[in-house]
């Protein structure tokens, strides 16, 4: 128990918890975490070009995570959990605006109208 302790109260420890390798990841984590909470509402919403923006953004940070020296496994985190919930967002948006049968609601309407 002494040694994580030590560990964790140490320099090293220190300066990575005051460094931007540490807050630079922490903070962008909000863009995955609103992506992920928007994933059940109304796909109306989404926009396509900054859905889009936001994959190429997250491929590109997450390829810079592991190049970077010393890797920013943080940062990578951050950005594969954005990449995926990006690629769900896109999904929806492109189900409901291109692949979705628009003329459905209508025939139902008709229906029970009948």
């Amino acid at each position: 128990m002494a040694s994580f302790a030590s560990r964790l109260f140490s320099a090293e420890t220190r300066n990575y918890l005051c460094s931007t390798h540490f807050w630079g990841p922490v903070a962008n984590w909000g863009i995955p975490l609103a992506a992920l909470a928007d994933i059940n509402k109304d796909p109306e919403m989404i926009s396509g070009k900054m859905t889009t923006a936001l994959c190429l953004y997250s491929a590109l940070f997450m390829r810079f995570a592991l190049v970077v020296k010393p890797v920013n496994y943080l940062l990578f985190a951050c950005h594969f959990t954005n990449e995926g919930a990006q690629l769900t967002q896109a999904f929806r948006f492109v189900n409901h605006h291109y692949l979705q049968d628009k003329k459905q609601p209508e025939d139902e309407a008709l229906k029970v109208a009948a």
